[in-house]
């Protein structure tokens, strides 16, 4: 992962934005000597995988029924 301080991101922030998006690169943000961002391309999730961690992870049933009372609360409001 490549170093660069925050002034020289600032400075060529969209070219460190191509090299994210067209090839993959990552950056270590550095500001004053301490590492205060990394730039890196984002994740990419699919619906099946989100699926799979919400199977993996139950949802609390009283958390459930809380929602549920909180929907039934709601009042749809008309926007014009």
């Amino acid at each position: 992962m490549t170093e660069v301080t925050a002034t020289e991101a600032s400075r060529r922030f969209a070219d460190l934005l191509d090299g994210v998006e067209h090839r993959g690169e990552r950056y270590t943000i550095v500001r004053r000597g301490r590492v205060i961002a990394q730039l890196e391309p984002a994740s990419a999730t699919s619906g099946a995988q989100a699926k799979a961690l919400l199977r993996r992870h139950r949802i609390d049933r009283a958390w459930s029924e809380e929602v549920n009372a909180l929907r039934d609360d709601l009042t749809v409001q008309e926007r014009f």
